[in-house]
């Protein structure tokens, strides 16, 4: 046990910097856990998604439509066949999302990586079930299943949920965020929309 101990424990003169560097260290995760709201994304709830301000149209689409009703954020866009693939798939969307939007490399148009794209793929089909597959519903509804492709679901239900609004040169639709759900627009952006209220008309 003692070898074991000399092994962990730093000599005497080492000591009070390795101390002091751990403690930096468990400080700054803890900053970086509270300021990121990481505890958050252990939920399904959709304002999680809005931590980041640019995801604001995608969250406000979605609240917009009949979707809401039904499903959420994760819903849609995490794994939902076990509960070992849906935490997975979100810490690693997750990270991939936090050096993104940290390093401010976010692009003007966002749009889902291949991982993604199957995932909700899969979930439109999971859902919507017995529209795709029931051979009952063949008098009203397309039979999808005797037209199968390899096409996505959303190139022919485009606007479903989250409508046209998926660029970050939207600015003017922040402004359509419910007053309920204004907490989810960043100071910066409230302040520039009324300066673009009271700037005087050309």
């Amino acid at each position: 046990m003692s070898k074991l101990l000399r092994l962990i424990i730093p000599p005497k003169e080492w000591r009070t910097p390795v101390v002091i560097l751990l403690g930096a260290i468990f400080g700054l995760t803890l900053y970086a856990m509270i300021e990121s709201k990481a505890v958050s994304y252990l939920s399904d709830d959709p304002k999680t998604c809005v931590n980041c301000h640019v995801m604001t149209p995608q969250y406000t689409t979605w609240l917009n439509s009949s979707h809401r009703e039904w499903a959420t954020c994760n819903d849609c866009h995490v794994p939902q066949d076990n509960v070992f693939n849906k935490y997975l798939f979100k810490a690693k969307d997750g990270m991939y999302h936090g050096y993104v939007f940290t390093t401010r490399g976010e692009p003007e148009v966002i749009r889902m990586k291949e991982a993604g794209v199957e995932v909700v793929h899969n979930n439109c089909i999971r859902c919507h079930q017995d529209q795709v597959v029931d051979a009952k519903l063949e008098g009203t509804v397309d039979n999808h299943k005797a037209n199968m492709t390899d096409r996505k679901c959303w190139e022919c239900h485009k606007e479903v949920p989250h409508g046209k609004i998926h660029s970050l040169s939207s600015v003017k639709y922040y402004g359509k965020v419910p007053q309920e759900h204004q907490e989810t627009v960043p100071g910066w952006l409230k302040k520039y929309m009324k300066d673009l209220d009271t700037k005087p008309k050309e």
